[in-house]
C-alpha cells in the first residue's frame, strides 16, 4: 500500500491523500520520501492548477511520528536540529508550489499534520474535525513554523491559546475564529472542496500564480504592494487568457484558459 496517493482527478485538480488510516496518518519516514516526491512531481507538472490535500480514514495526520520522536531522545541536539529542518522543509515544501492549494481536513489534524493544512492557501474542514497542536503537553516546543503559521492563520491571541494552553478547535470553531475558512457536514466535506477547487482550476493559470505570490509577500505598505500590482497586472494584460477572459464575458460563456 502506497503512503500517499496522487490522484488526478480532471480539469487540472490534483488530490494528495495521506493513505496510514491505521496509524491515523502520522508522517513516517516513508510516507515523508513519498511526500518530497510528490510535491517535485507536482511542481514540474505543467498541467495541474490546484493541489487538494486530505487524508484516508478517520484522520487528516496524527502529526509527527511518535514513536520516531521518543526513540530520538538519545540523540545529540545538532543531529537532532538537522534532522528537524529537513523534515520541516520537506513537508512545507507544499508551499512552494505555484498553483493554488487546498487542505480538506477530514478528520483530526494534529499538531505537525495541523501545520501542514495551514501552509496551504485554503483550508476547509469537517464541522466535527479535532485541531490541535499539543506540543507543550507532549513536553516539546512547537514546530513544523507552528509559532508562524498559527499566528498568521488565526491571529496572535488564538495562536497562544492553541500553543499554550492545547486548546483543541472542532472544525466548526476553527471556521468561527477564522483559523480556516469553512466548515462542512463530513460527508459533505469532499464534494464541496471538490467544487472549490475545481472553480480554482478554471481561472486563469498566470493570474492565479500571480495572485498567490502577492499574498504570500505580506506586502508591507500600501505603496509596496500598488508597485507589485503595477508590474503584475500588465504581465497578466499581455496574456492570451485575458483576452479569452474578456471575450468570454462578452459572449456570456465559460473561458477556456490555456495559461499562455
Amino acid at each position: 500500500m502506497s503512503e500517499l496517493l496522487v490522484d488526478h482527478s480532471g480539469n487540472g485538480v490534483v488530490w494528495v491523500t495521506f493513505n496510514q488510516p491505521d496509524r491515523r496518518n502520522a508522517m513516517t519516514d516513508a510516507m515523508t520520501r513519498r511526500w518530497s516526491e510528490a510535491m517535485a512531481e507536482l511542481a514540474d507538472d505543467k498541467t495541474v492548477r490546484c493541489v487538494v490535500v486530505t487524508g484516508a480514514g478517520s484522520a487528516f495526520s496524527a502529526g509527527g511520528d511518535l514513536s520516531w520522536i521518543a526513540g530520538g531522545a538519545d540523540a545529540s541536539v545538532p543531529d537532532l536540529r538537522d534532522r528537524m529542518l529537513t523534515f520541516y522543509r520537506t513537508w512545507l515544501s507544499v508551499t512552494n508550489l505555484e498553483v493554488p492549494t487546498i487542505a480538506a481536513v477530514n478528520g483530526a489534524a494534529v499538531g505537525a499534520g495541523l501545520c501542514v493544512a495551514l501552509a496551504c492557501d485554503l483550508v476547509y474542514a469537517a464541522a466535527d474535525a479535532k485541531l490541535l497542536a499539543p506540543f507543550t503537553s507532549l513536553g516539546l516546543h512547537p514546530g513544523m513554523a507552528a509559532t508562524y503559521l498559527l499566528p498568521r492563520a488565526g491571529g496572535a491571541r488564538l495562536a497562544r491559546e492553541m500553543l499554550l494552553t492545547g486548546r483543541t478547535l472542532t472544525g466548526s470553531e476553527a471556521a468561527s475564529e477564522g483559523l480556516i475558512n469553512r466548515s462542512f457536514a463530513g460527508n459533505e466535506l469532499r464534494a464541496a472542496v471538490h467544487e472549490i477547487a475545481t472553480k480554482v482550476a478554471t481561472t486563469a493559470p498566470l493570474a492565479a500564480k500571480l495572485t498567490k505570490v502577492a499574498l504570500n509577500r505580506d506586502h508591507p505598505d500600501l505603496e509596496a504592494a500598488l508597485r507589485w500590482e503595477a508590474l503584475a497586472q500588465p504581465v497578466t494584460m499581455a496574456s492570451a487568457d485575458m483576452l479569452e477572459g474578456l471575450s468570454a464575458h462578452r459572449e456570456r460563456r465559460v473561458p477556456k484558459f490555456t495559461g499562455s
